[in-house]
């Protein structure tokens, strides 16, 4: 407590002597460098967004009982800005789809999420609505992103809130510009998926090129490269 102490007092007077215009030389550059933090509008707006999200209230079957808990003080939300549910898709910028879609609610799921604010995200969460979970059949549409975009899948039947705070970091991540990796990127399997495996010929230059990015950047196991 006591270093803290000193080091609080120790920072205002570099304030007051900076303030006086007595702070000259590297003492003055220290200042700045300990004080300032540049950064890029889009960087600054993502951080923003990231940390300011609007869920929407909405839910659809077991798993709403679980999102509801999210606001409660034993998971709390509100530590990462979301708590402010809104009751109007116009005032929403995020959609939990909370249980399982059927075919004649797929429809209106989607006018919902077209009202929304741009830019807009989605969390499947649980099962049913990733994959249509034990209901398959004529009724029930086999995961959500036959209809509309998805940004992360939360599994479990139904997901414990833990299981979608973990989802929604990830979203925030993703909001951020700095997404974690899926399964396909992290293990070079790009092209394995249902629509790729049914495509004739060989896959174009430009998909390899992305798919060479995706799996380079700063997640390699080996560290940065060196220079």
């Amino acid at each position: 407590m006591e270093i803290e102490r000193d080091s609080l007092r120790a920072r205002q007077l570099r304030a007051r002597d900076l303030l006086r215009g007595d702070l000259e030389g590297r003492d003055l550059e220290k200042y700045v460098e300990e004080s300032l933090l540049t950064t890029t509008l889009e960087n600054a707006l993502n951080w923003g967004r990231a940390n300011a999200l609007f869920p929407l209230t909405f839910g659809l079957a077991c798993c709403g009982i679980e999102m509801m808990s999210m606001v409660t003080s034993r998971y709390d939300i509100a530590r990462f800005g979301a708590e402010a549910f809104r009751a109007s898709p116009r005032q929403a910028d995020m959609i939990i789809l909370s249980g399982r879609v059927s075919i004649k609610m797929a429809p209106v799921v989607r006018r919902v999420y077209d009202q929304m604010l741009e830019p807009k995200w989605v969390i499947a969460m649980g099962a049913c609505s990733s994959s249509g979970g034990m209901f398959a059949n004529y009724a029930v549409v086999q995961g959500a992103d036959k209809f509309m975009p998805v940004d992360i899948h939360i599994p479990g039947c139904p997901p414990r809130p833990e299981a979608l705070l973990h989802g929604f970091n990830k979203l925030q991540k993703l909001v951020r510009g700095q997404p974690d990796l899926g399964w396909r990127q992290r293990y070079n399997a790009v092209g394995t998926e249902e629509w790729a495996r049914f495509e004739e010929g060989s896959p174009t230059a430009e998909a390899i090129e992305r798919a060479a990015r995706a799996v380079a950047p700063k997640h390699s196991e080996t560290g940065p490269a060196d220079a």
